[in-house]
């Protein structure tokens, strides 16, 4: 009688699992995901990590993972916890990107470096890597409410780019060809975490959004904030530019997500589903 007794008490405090959804997204995309119902707010995993999880309301709650440019295609799995039960294992298929090939031609001092300008621009990429991994205190909805400038993409997010008809790293935010002196409006709030004058990306800016986002805008002209500074939505920060390596003028707008490589444009307002 007590072995039963026992028994039905454990099955009692079990959280049953729930049918298990199925996401497909591509490399470097932004996917937003729901677990079931819950009067409290579950964690959510995936890639080794946890990633951050809003209250929508109505026992309802949404989270966001970040798809890095050079993952492997494959099936991973997705965990909601709740009070280190498991509420749900969902599964994620990723699909390899479709990316365009990029050449540009630029002149040689862009393209091969003598030591001490390698030596810069090591201390510049570190610098800027380690906004990436800054905390903000914020807590705001992770979704972009519109492009910070308005014009033609000239070279889109995940291109295999090729300088002098050598290969580099993949492209790994969206270049937008715009007018030089084209203000720059930022499209969700932050706190500023670096403005620099770098060798390869020119006048550069990295904004904190909170929850391991940080978006980057490159090759300005002149910029407008200072670091430290918070920037509300839709605020000016700087104006388009050809500075560092350029070939015209344009905008380089890059977003990471928990250091992630994510395609800016996969966390737009109508590409959120928000």
């Amino acid at each position: 009688m007590k072995r039963y007794l026992y028994l039905s008490i454990l099955l009692s405090l079990w959280v049953a699992p729930s049918q298990a959804a199925e996401y497909s997204v591509t490399q470097g995309d932004v996917i937003t995901v729901e677990p079931p119902l819950s009067d409290t707010k579950p964690s959510l995993s995936c890639f080794g990590r946890k990633w951050p999880v809003k209250a929508l309301g109505q026992h309802r709650w949404r989270g966001w993972i970040g798809v890095d440019l050079k993952k492997k295609p494959g099936n991973y799995n997705i965990r909601w916890q709740q009070g280190g039960q498991l509420l749900a294992r969902d599964r994620l298929h990723v699909n390899k990107g479709n990316f365009r090939i990029s050449r540009i031609s630029v002149k040689q001092n862009m393209a091969v470096f003598d030591k001490k300008t390698l030596q810069r621009i090591r201390r510049e990429v570190k610098a800027l890597k380690a906004t990436y991994s800054e905390p903000v205190k914020a807590d705001i909805d992770l979704v972009m409410h519109f492009k910070p400038v308005d014009g033609i993409e000239s070279t889109p997010f995940g291109a295999q780019r090729y300088v002098n008809g050598e290969p580099r790293s993949p492209h790994s935010g969206i270049d937008i060809a715009v007018p030089a002196g084209t203000p720059i409006r930022l499209p969700l709030a932050g706190s500023v975490l670096l403005v620099a004058d770098m060798y390869l990306n020119g006048k550069t800016i990295a904004i904190g959004h909170g929850n391991g986002l940080v978006s980057v805008y490159s090759h300005m002209e002149s910029t407008a904030v200072h670091k430290g500074q918070w920037v509300k939505t839709g605020e000016i920060i700087g104006k388009v530019g050809a500075t560092g390596r350029a070939t015209g003028p344009h905008l380089h707008w890059g977003v990471r997500f928990y250091n992630a490589r994510v395609n800016p444009a996969s966390l737009l307002d109508d590409q959120a589903g928000l």
